[in-house]
């Protein structure tokens, strides 16, 4: 018997504020969950999202998947507490009656939506809020610490939260009735790329994420001074920036007085590919991070991934076996994992083997789809 899911989620187009774009899109976890509910006939999946202005609305994106856009005015979103959100999605659950929602992300109107919506549910945190709120230290009318308390409303309210690493279950302990850990799933694009590294030029480390003290990415520029003084390199980040923060000034002064650093700013998911198959290496030096989805692109890549010992990242790397793990502020330990990629070719084969052996076992988007199955019918079944 099929399994009638509604998927509540923020649009791309919406985010952007792209509303003549042709195509709906749903982020990168979301887009490789899809493919995952595409090749299981076992379930039929509706996918809502509210807009600010109409935008263009295929009844369906596969055989199996339906797609509702429904356009709320500016006047329904944040500043009313997402009450028109909440009415126009409410009116379109009971008219699909879905056997339960999940509402993607605590952060906007899809978790309140979800545990107002009168139906069995459950909710994914992809981003901790409140753990956000305390390392932005957010002011009291703030986009953080409003998100933070829409996210500590709806968690108790909610059958049961989907945590996509072991941080996140940490973090909603005290809040949740119950709760899984399972992983964002990759796009099954990334599994078919083949690195390509250009030999007769240096070695490429890509690093990923937005240009902030949160990620890091300047003490990583100084941690790699003396090997970019011994050999030739190429330290290349992708990411967008904050035109007036501090910060992104520093990055770029630092960038500018090395040769072997470059800023590419933001890409797409094809760029991604491409960027990747040439890369030596991934790094995230980030102070805090959730589930990174380029340490798992990098994975199903084949890419070999150094990365910082924060937040989540452990569930995704094991030191030593798929990838190697740094304090984030340790400079020698920063230097440490990037020179024994480059200078141990044999060591960096075989993690990046052992990592896409484990991103296929536990980040392909069927594997993740057949795990959201059970959960959700692990719900159903206990509210009989």
């Amino acid at each position: 018997m099929s399994l009638r899911v509604a998927i509540l989620t923020t649009e791309i187009r919406e985010h952007e504020k792209d509303y003549a774009s042709p195509k709906p899109g749903f982020g990168t976890p979301l887009e490789a969950l899809l493919q995952g509910f595409v090749a299981l006939p076992d379930i039929e999946a509706h996918f809502i999202s509210c807009v600010q202005q109409p935008v263009n609305a295929p009844e369906k994106l596969a055989d199996n998947i339906w797609y509702h856009a429904l356009h709320v005015p500016k006047i329904g979103w944040m500043r009313t507490g997402y009450q028109g959100c909440i009415r126009a999605t409410r009116k379109k659950l009971r008219e699909i009656q879905p056997d339960i929602v999940h509402g993607q992300g605590t952060e906007r109107d899809c978790a309140l939506t979800a545990v107002l919506s009168g139906f069995p549910n459950v909710l994914t945190i992809h981003g901790n809020m409140r753990v956000m709120a305390k390392i932005e230290k957010a002011k009291l009318l703030s986009y953080w610490r409003f998100a933070a308390w829409l996210e500590a409303f709806a968690i108790p309210r909610s059958d049961g939260i989907v945590c996509i690493t072991n941080y996140t279950r940490d973090a909603v302990a005290d809040l949740a009735k119950k709760t899984w850990v399972v992983p964002n799933a990759v796009d099954e694009s990334f599994f078919e790329v083949r690195p390509q590294p250009d030999s007769s030029g240096p070695p490429v480390i890509l690093c990923v994420g937005f240009i902030c003290p949160r990620k890091n990415q300047n003490a990583f520029i100084r941690a790699l001074d003396p090997l970019a003084a011994k050999q030739k390199l190429r330290l290349v980040f992708a990411g967008e920036f904050g035109r007036n923060d501090p910060y992104a000034r520093e990055f770029f002064e630092l960038t500018r007085m090395r040769p072997w650093c470059e800023h590419i700013g933001f890409i797409n998911r094809e760029n991604l590919k491409s960027n990747l198959s040439r890369a030596t290496m991934l790094a995230l030096p980030s102070l805090e991070d959730n589930c990174p989805m380029a340490v798992l692109e990098a994975a199903a890549t084949s890419v070999p991934v150094i990365a910082a010992h924060v937040g989540g990242v452990p569930d995704l790397i094991e030191d030593g076996k798929n990838g190697l793990l740094f304090d984030p502020q340790n400079a020698a330990e920063m230097l440490a994992s990037a020179e024994k990629i480059l200078s141990q070719p044999e060591c960096a084969r075989t993690l990046a083997a052992e990592a896409k052996k484990r991103a296929l076992e536990r980040f392909h988007p069927v594997v993740i789809a057949r795990r959201h199955l059970e959960i959700y019918r692990e719900v159903l079944s206990s509210l009989v």
